[in-house]
């Protein structure tokens, strides 16, 4: 959460400011070294266009659509979609901490038989550290230009990332 989240985060951020999406795709390319999640990011973004699309058709969405025919990275169509929304770059990087955490939490449940009920209350704990998060990534993007955003990194998580893709069978795409 510390690392990919506040970067992803950062860049959602920034794209609910209205920062040019070349930049911060190009941004996000940068901050993340393995193939496997690029095209993930890529994957998930399309179909989030798709959706946002459909809730706020607005022309900046349209743009953002053509622009990247193949997906901008999810964290950009996110922050885009959240200024379309209406909403500020604080809660553009809430959305972003918040599935951050819920995917592996949700996983974790199917696959590992864990009480959801307890699920739940570990992501209720996280609420402190989700709020931190996107209030410094919010600032972040708030503060700096677009290549001074947090560039955390996850090394491990890059690593197996690229093992997993390589698997004739997965589980899940990210």
């Amino acid at each position: 959460l510390h690392t990919t989240g506040l970067t992803s985060a950062a860049l959602a951020a920034s794209a609910a400011l209205g920062a040019d999406p070349y930049e911060l795709d190009a941004a996000a390319d940068a901050r993340t070294p393995s193939p496997a999640l690029r095209a993930t990011a890529r994957r998930l973004g399309r179909q989030m266009m798709r959706a946002a699309r459909a809730a706020w058709p607005s022309p900046e969405l349209d743009r953002l659509a053509a622009a990247f025919p193949r997906g901008a990275h999810q964290p950009v169509v996110l922050g885009t979609a959240a200024r379309v929304a209406g909403l500020d770059p604080e809660d553009a990087a809430h959305c972003v901490g918040y599935e951050t955490v819920s995917g592996p939490a949700t996983a974790a449940v199917r696959l590992l038989g864990l009480d959801p009920f307890q699920a739940t209350a570990v992501l209720a704990r996280l609420a402190p550290d989700l709020d931190r998060i996107a209030a410094r990534a919010a600032s972040a993007a708030r503060e700096s230009d677009v290549h001074a955003l947090p560039a955390a990194s996850a090394p491990l998580l890059d690593l197996t990332a690229e093992h997993h893709a390589s698997w004739p069978v997965r589980l899940f795409a990210s």
